[in-house]
């Protein structure tokens, strides 16, 4: 019944504003990254013979070429050398001998246990460093748990199932998910929450937004079963996707998480495709140079290729390869395969090969990649034909559905008739503050009906994010992909 009346609701789509609401950005910064994300430097690349690129052999040791190491241009920053973390980082290139990977270096600035960007501070909204779309607006996460109950109808209303968050930020998409949920009590009952978090600054949020106590009941540590009291769910956190338990129907929900997964880089040059590397220089600042012969994640680099037309190979300069991005995605595809159920990714990125996203935000301003490491967010975008490919080949059980855009995916699941609602009983203040959401959620470039001050007009979203789901075949296609 609840999946027939969307459904019926998502074909007769009205306008909000006179005009067709876009249908076709969640992390909103002050200023568009497009002209960094997908540029290639071409001043400092030399040119590769495309033989070059499939016989040269991935070698499992590293080493660096330091005679003829590439420099970019100067940094802007100036030298952080009494920080922890940039201690921490010179020390592992000392102790190695040599420049760490792209890779590493991202995954030690996010999430290192002591001075990781994402460890010990809260990150999210307008008084942290980006917003994300659940801090938006109530109904993307509304909107997230209308698709989440209708896959629920979908695989028979089990009677229970995991509901997984990787990275749930606040916690505000799942508290937005429970409350637009709440009347259905079939489908809340059937739930037992599970968030993947490393944070214990983020634990202690989710914990509170979320409403929990422990079970019994009195305020708990968010490390223990906790519940919910906005449904009565229960609540538990991980941290990892493989300590959730496994063996009944599952759903998962990555908003915004690949994006953070650490990236290798690659940069074309005369004696093949080279791994850009970190290293310390003489005045003992970080800066990029190319490795010699080839990495270990070369492997990964020669997999991406073999999904790839050789001529879209030919036009690159520079690639990303996300190795734990393919990891994980096999994990779940197998989960899914294996349980039942499905997941939903939705995150900003390209359906094909990504040659050189990564980006760093700091109160909502692009800045350098190696300027004070900890201390502003690295995101690149996310290679969604590299999540398809790696959840096929994971398991024949599963199906890969999208990707399309975050404005088709939520405007066909009703957003439009949402947001009109929700304005026929409001004030002409939050009548703004729902208008100004909404257009963040599905729109493109700067909201036509702004009158507010010059160069903050919201900026949409909606064609730069996409959404993909896996699901088991079993249960036929997901709405709003049929």
């Amino acid at each position: 019944m609840l999946k027939r009346l969307l459904f019926q609701a998502s074909t007769q789509r009205r306008s909000l504003f006179g005009a067709s609401a876009p249908l076709s950005r969640c992390r909103q910064y002050s200023s568009s990254p497009a002209s960094t994300s997908q540029s290639s430097n071409s001043t400092s690349v030399e040119h590769l013979e495309d033989r070059e690129v499939s016989t040269t052999p991935p070698s499992a040791a590293i080493s660096i070429d330091r005679s003829g190491l590439y420099n970019p241009p100067e940094h802007s920053h100036e030298p952080s050398s009494g920080t922890e973390l940039v201690k921490h980082l010179k020390s592992i290139i000392k102790f190695r001998g040599g420049p760490i990977s792209v890779a590493e270096y991202m995954e030690e600035v996010l999430t290192n246990p002591k001075a990781g960007f994402y460890i010990n501070r809260d990150v999210f909204g307008a008084e942290g460093d980006f917003i994300t779309s659940p801090e938006v607006s109530q109904m993307f996460g509304e909107m997230v748990g209308v698709w989440a109950m209708c896959l629920w109808e979908q695989m028979g209303q089990p009677k229970k199932i995991n509901l997984v968050e990787l990275g749930p930020g606040r916690g505000t998409l799942l508290a937005d998910l429970l409350r637009g949920a709440s009347k259905f009590r079939n489908f809340t009952d059937s739930l037992h929450i599970h968030m993947v978090e490393c944070s214990p600054t983020l634990k202690k949020l989710q914990y509170q937004n979320l409403m929990c106590i422990n079970k019994n009941d009195t305020d708990g540590d968010a490390e223990e079963h906790s519940i919910s009291r906005l449904t009565g769910t229960s609540v538990s956190w991980h941290a990892t996707l493989e300590q959730v338990p496994a063996g009944i129907p599952t759903i998962i929900i990555a908003h915004e998480f690949y994006d953070a997964l650490p990236v290798h880089q690659f940069q074309r040059a005369s004696r093949g495709w080279c791994e850009k590397m970190v290293d310390v220089a003489e005045n003992s600042m970080f800066q990029f140079v190319l490795s010699k012969q080839p990495t270990p994640a070369t492997l990964y680099l020669l997999k991406r290729f073999k999904w790839a037309e050789n001529e879209d190979i030919g036009k690159l300069e520079q690639v990303e390869v996300c190795p734990k991005a393919i990891e994980l995605t096999q994990e779940i595809a197998k989960r899914i395969g294996s349980d039942g159920g499905g997941a939903l990714i939705i995150d900003y990125g390209l359906n094909g090969i990504v040659s050189d996203s990564l980006q760093a935000i700091r109160k909502h301003g692009f800045v350098n990649i190696l300027d004070d490491p900890g201390t502003a967010d690295l995101s690149a975008y996310v290679d969604f034909a590299a999540i398809r490919h790696s959840a096929e080949e994971a398991s024949d059980d599963v199906a890969v559905n999208g990707p399309m855009t975050q404005s088709q995916f939520l405007g066909s699941l009703g957003i439009n008739f949402r947001v009109e609602a929700l304005m026929e009983n409001c004030t002409d203040e939050q009548a703004d503050s729902l208008r100004t959401g909404y257009w963040r959620l599905v729109g493109e470039g700067e909201a036509p009906f702004w009158e507010g001050p010059e160069g903050q007009a919201p900026i949409g979203m909606g064609t730069r994010y996409l959404a993909m789901t896996i699901v088991n075949k079993k249960q036929g296609v997901p709405i709003p992909f049929q």
